[in-house]
């Protein structure tokens, strides 16, 4: 039972990050989907919540392995990478809707994956599972890199 409350407190805390992120951004959203050009690959608009909320979870199931593992100078880095990414995470939203920095959002995104890429192989380190869960993350985000990019190509 001790773990099933871990396991859905960090679910809870990411999915709320997001959450937040998204409900505080949504008006820029709006415009964005109506105004700017977006690129031949681009999701339609529906994709993206259900995407972010599976990512989300996964994000807060993989931490919570690592969290109730041993105490570790690699469990607690790998904690502190997790909040890094995640505060990463929620500033892009501002960054390329809110101020539809395209370029800048598109610099902070590499910040982002390299991020990722840091915790997964800080989690591999601890727990096998809480790193193979990250990788769709880190492929969407590249894939969100390439629209990133074309976005501030286009526009």
């Amino acid at each position: 039972m001790k773990n099933l409350k871990t396991f859905l407190a960090w679910i809870i805390f990411s999915e709320a990050v997001g959450f937040i992120s998204g409900f505080l951004t949504r008006d820029s959203v709006v415009i964005y989907s109506t105004q700017i050009v977006k690129p031949f690959l681009a999701p339609p608009p529906l994709i993206f919540p259900i995407v972010w909320t599976i990512l989300y979870a996964l994000m807060g199931y993989g931490v919570a392995r690592i969290y109730i593992a041993p105490i570790s100078k690699e469990r607690t880095q790998g904690i502190r990478i997790f909040l890094a990414q995640l505060f990463f995470n929620f500033c892009w939203s501002f960054i390329f809707f809110s101020y539809q920095a395209f370029g800048g959002a598109f610099i902070w995104l590499i910040a982002l994956i390299i991020l990722v890429a840091m915790m997964i192989k800080t989690f591999s380190k601890i727990n096998f599972i809480a790193a193979v869960i990250q990788i769709p993350y880190l492929l969407w985000l590249i894939f969100a890199g390439y629209l990133n990019f074309s976005v501030w190509f286009l526009n």
